[in-house]
């Protein structure tokens, strides 16, 4: 009597397991190493809340040198997943990825109070940024890139008070002018990510901080009105 079920079926199974098993340990051995310089490019763009101004270009240079290495660590995990697969491995990697995105748009604003340009985030990472959502090979998602403009917002509002504590009472202006610009620009989406939603909401509550900032500053006549309206 043959049997009921081929146990051939089963080996066939485990064996694309492991298979599936051994290309996301990769990955992950991969991301862990993007991961790490994320941190490190952090603890450097950490020191502007208690830098002074002229101090400030030094650690965007020093920042700018390990973004260039996440070029590396991208083309090592594009490497590992199958050809047309970016979306099934894509949640492996997607958190550094955002970390990274706010890292570069974060340098940029410290160096020139702006916000990045998509092209600006494709040659400091070398890879392109999705806006039609029809990429398959290795890419920045629009997601990814959004919610790292979304850190942003909050890690300035962070750096609106520390600027008051070192005496720079024009910054959290400019911020303020910053970020409600950026708010309105974000209005203009019809955000259907949830988390990505949720987070556009908070950037509400970073503005009025700095708002807060701002109002403190002008009642103790620390700034002029015509420079709050700058």
């Amino acid at each position: 009597m043959s049997n009921v079920v081929e146990l051939s079926f089963f080996d066939a199974i485990q064996t694309s397991m492991e298979a599936e098993a051994a290309i996301k340990d990769n990955i992950r051995s991969a991301v862990r190493e993007f991961d790490r310089t994320n941190r490190n490019i952090t603890a450097v763009l950490n020191r502007v809340h208690s830098s002074s101004a002229e101090q400030v270009p030094a650690l965007c240079a020093q920042a700018r040198v390990q973004l260039q290495e996440i070029q590396g660590h991208i083309r090592q995990v594009a490497k590992i997943f199958p050809v047309n697969h970016y979306y099934k491995y894509n949640n492996l990697w997607s958190g550094p990825m955002q970390q990274a995105c706010f890292l570069a748009t974060l340098t940029v604003y410290l160096e020139h109070e702006r916000l990045i340009t998509v092209q600006e985030l494709e040659e400091t990472f070398g890879v392109k940024v999705d806006l039609t959502n029809d990429m398959t090979d290795f890419q920045i998602s629009i997601e990814e890139f959004l919610h790292g403009v979304v850190s942003l917002t909050n890690e300035l509002s962070r750096l609106a008070v520390n600027a008051v504590t070192a005496g720079d009472f024009a910054r959290p202006v400019r911020i303020g002018k910053f970020l409600k610009e950026l708010y309105s620009g974000f209005q203009l989406l019809n955000l259907k990510n949830d988390s990505l939603r949720k987070r556009f909401d908070a950037i509400k509550y970073d503005i009025k901080k700095v708002e807060e900032i701002i109002y403190d500053l002008t009642v103790r006549k620390l700034i002029v009105a015509s420079t709050e309206q700058a």
